[in-house]
């Protein structure tokens, strides 16, 4: 056995080992959701910010970083400044709202807070959620497929399903308390991944002032701010696209779920510090990456493959070992977080809640580990399609999602003319436009910005429309 496929090895044993562990704390549906909201402020930014990377990290961005260059960097912007808002600005209220309401779910926050009886919300955040978070999985497992492919020759199909194997065992164990843990180590991993390749990769090119020469001489399009298309209406729209992910921090229910769980407000500014300098460090590592392995890899047939081909060029086996274990780690630590949040909107949102609230927190646990398998199942089926390139699919269910939650949440905590007519028609126009725009107009702009104005809209005149509606909450906010 190969010392890299040992390392891979001693990596799945750590996880399996988190799983076992926590599956000891997992007695409770608070436990199995959100940790019995216990979350210190390291763990809970650090789980935050690598279930929010993904593969889309180590193999999408650095993908793009090798195809456009520093127009990569509009997508790096819109993260820090998504990052900064949302846990400076949005993550206290929220964190006051939902400990007040008691909420384990962001659609248990929206229920409460707009006094939502015939629980409209929950289903509609239900089907989101499932549909979304389905095609996110099988994006996250594409990636643990084309990681295993490309950095150890194993069959893409048998990738995928080890990747999923791994992440299904810790997770129907141990529940939010083996998420959070696994994405500690996990982030750790992808954190001194994306400062040592970028480090090595530049000095093997010749160093800073020497790779970006050598850019300017064969790519120089890789060194506008605006790519090929310069200050063109399609150089603005495409960098319009790549900042409008970063809206999609403002309140996704996968990286939310880290505010309900974490121990108290006075965690939430150590947690924005580290959150912030965890994207600096990652998102720009990655970029500088693919920057740097356009010079030593000019011809790729998938531009995805350049951080496997780094780590295998340019290191020994053992850390090209650990270097399979940060792909992989970004690859779990999302797929882990995916699982946990799908599988609360048909347990806890629907089943529990709405059809049998005498439900003991023993039969919702049994339930959500067998649903978690389900839901995995589903996702590797669309998986082993092969979806070409992770980083727009990832970003296809970041906008469904976002576009369906964030407006409504941000609302919610700071408008209190908003009413439960303007939640629902916010939700649902945000899913709805990020779907349609996708199918028509995805070529000329990401979906997020039209879906996310659109549910913006809908949100603000359904609400003014509706003048005698229900305000819900508006004094616990």
């Amino acid at each position: 056995m190969s010392v890299t496929i040992v390392i891979v090895v001693l990596y799945f044993l750590v996880l399996l080992a988190l799983g076992v562990v926590a599956s000891r704390r997992t007695k409770t549906v608070e436990d199995f959701y959100v940790a019995g909201k216990g979350l210190g402020f390291y763990v809970s930014a650090l789980s935050s910010r690598a279930t929010g990377e993904s593969g889309w990290l180590l193999l999408g961005l650095t993908g793009m970083g090798w195809a456009v260059g520093i127009n990569a960097f509009w997508v790096m912007l819109g993260q820090m400044a998504g990052e900064s808002v949302s846990w400076m600005l949005i993550a206290r209220p929220f964190k006051r709202a939902t400990d007040r309401f008691n909420s384990i779910t962001i659609p248990d926050y929206l229920e409460s807070r707009f006094r939502d009886t015939k629980h409209i919300l929950r289903w509609i955040g239900a089907l989101v959620i499932v549909v979304m978070v389905t095609a996110y999985l099988a994006a996250q497992l594409t990636a643990s497929g084309k990681a295993f492919r490309d950095f150890l020759n194993m069959d893409f199909q048998t990738g995928a399903i080890l990747g999923l194997v791994i992440v299904l065992f810790y997770t129907t164990l141990g529940g939010f308390h083996a998420v959070a843990w696994s994405d500690l180590f996990q982030g750790s991993l992808m954190l001194l991944g994306l400062i040592l390749v970028p480090i090595i990769a530049i000095k093997t090119v010749g160093g800073p002032a020497e790779m970006i020469g050598s850019l300017q001489g064969a790519h120089p399009e890789m060194l506008t701010a605006f790519g090929k298309d310069g200050i063109t209406q399609a150089g603005v729209l495409t960098a319009i696209g790549f900042i409008s992910p970063g809206l999609g921090y403002l309140g996704s229910p996968q990286l939310y779920t880290r505010m309900i769980a974490i121990k108290s407000e006075r965690s939430l500014i150590p947690g924005a510090l580290v959150a912030i300098l965890f994207t600096l460090f990652t998102s720009g590592g990655a970029i500088l990456a693919g920057m740097a392995g356009r010079l030593l890899f000019p011809e790729l047939a998938d531009q995805e493959a350049i951080f496997p081909l780094l780590a295998n060029e340019l290191f020994g086996v053992f850390l090209t070992g650990l270097l399979v274990a940060v792909v992989l780690a970004a690859v779990m630590s999302t797929a882990d977080s995916l699982l946990i949040l799908a599988v609360s909107a048909v347990v806890r949102d629907v089943y529990q809640k709405v059809f049998r609230p005498e439900a003991t927190h023993k039969q919702v646990v049994m339930l959500s580990r067998i649903l978690t398998v389900v839901i995995a199942l589903v996702a590797l089926a669309f998986s082993l399609m092969e979806i070409r390139l992770v980083f727009w699919f990832v970003l296809f269910a970041w906008a469904g999602i976002s576009s369906a939650f964030v407006p409504t949440i941000v609302l919610s905590l700071f408008w209190k003319k908003m009413t439960l007519r303007g939640a629902i028609a916010s939700m649902v126009v945000g899913f709805v436009a990020a779907i349609a725009w996708k199918l028509t107009l995805g070529h000329i702009l990401y979906e997020m910005v039209p879906a996310f104005a659109l549910s913006l809209i809908a949100a603000v005149v359904v609400s003014l429309l509706d003048k005698n509606g229900e305000r819900g909450e508006v004094d616990k906010i």
